[in-house]
């Protein structure tokens, strides 16, 4: 499961990752309205965790902007506004569940969990695409009976990928994502990882490859679903 944190207490929001990575899934962390807008737009989350007193844009307008986008992302919104008009204008902008600071870490990953199966989601060990299937609790790649162990970075790498298959990732958004929103990654790590990356699936002899769109970044292409299109036409 992938949840994205938006809190602008930077320790709070590490403390919210902590607790749900313990738990088995997967959380980033932005610290203002606007990134909030922009990761939810260009990434498929499970739920979103959200702060109402944010820089840029208030939680109110993050959750209202993405109902208004068509985006049907579960949101809990933490904060330490209790006043029940508070609850009354989180949840008629489109929030589905709100929560008081300070809160019970168990009380945070029940929410957690109601939610998600409010949406019908559930959580998998393994993403497939193409010829792909990557084992969420392993770090294994495999096609067929073939498998590669991946380093922490070359799994976070194909997993930030084979989620979101369809969409072109720039270099920015993959090392926001891999190395995390305060790192000091370069395009060189990028662009490096991604050629470790490319040697695994060669290894593996994937139809799945790793494109790159000039100017743009990168994403993934099932080169036996092109072959396909290429002889139907």
């Amino acid at each position: 499961m992938n949840i994205l944190v938006v809190e602008d207490e930077v320790s709070l929001a590490k403390a919210i990752k902590q607790i749900l990575e313990k738990r088995g899934w997967f959380a980033d962390t932005v610290y203002n309205g606007n990134d909030a807008l922009d990761y939810v737009s260009g990434f498929a989350y499970d739920l979103v965790i959200l702060d109402v007193m944010l820089p840029g844009q208030d939680g109110f307008k993050v959750v209202e902007k993405m109902r208004k986008a068509g985006m049907n992302t579960p949101v809990l919104m933490l904060t330490a506004r209790s006043e029940i008009s508070d609850k009354v204008t989180g949840l008629t902008s489109g929030a589905d569940d709100y929560m008081t600071k300070p809160f019970d870490p168990e009380e945070l990953a029940a929410r957690v969990i109601a939610l998600t199966r409010r949406k019908g989601e559930i959580t998998m060990d393994t993403l497939e695409y193409g010829d792909l299937k990557l084992d969420l609790t392993s770090a294994v790649l495999s096609r067929g009976e073939e498998s590669v162990q991946l380093s922490k970075k070359e799994f976070e790498l194909a997993k930030l990928f084979m989620q979101n298959p369809s969409n072109t990732l720039t270099k920015e958004n993959i090392i926001t994502k891999v190395w995390g929103y305060d790192s000091e990654a370069t395009d060189n790590n990028a662009e490096a990882y991604i050629s470790f990356l490319r040697k695994k699936l060669k290894f593996l002899k994937s139809n799945v490859g790793i494109k790159n769109i000039q100017k743009i970044g990168y994403r993934l292409e099932d080169n036996s679903r092109c072959a396909n299109t290429d002889e139907n036409s």
